[in-house]
């Protein structure tokens, strides 16, 4: 039995969920109890999609990290702007 090519960009993917993940987890620092679990939740759903990408769709296993960064920076940005949201 022949194993086809493996693709890098699952786990170009994955190394951008785990830098995404600290960023959600050190905004402890910024938001409250409340937003940070939001935020987490839905990190977890954007990995577990980034999982069940993995075989059926290599590249699109880069949408989630990317998504999860952006979202990160408006949800923190715009509760510190009209949430009054401070370190």
């Amino acid at each position: 039995m022949r194993r086809g090519k493996v693709s890098p960009w699952p786990f170009v993917g994955m190394i951008g969920m785990a830098a995404a993940f600290f960023l959600y987890a050190a905004s402890g620092l910024l938001v409250p109890l409340w937003a940070l679990a939001g935020l987490m939740f839905v990190w977890l759903v954007l990995f577990v999609t980034a999982c069940r990408w993995w075989t059926p769709h290599p590249r699109r296993v880069l949408l989630p990290p990317v998504i999860a960064v952006v979202l990160w920076f408006a949800v923190v940005s715009a509760g510190g702007a009209w949430l009054g949201w401070t370190a």
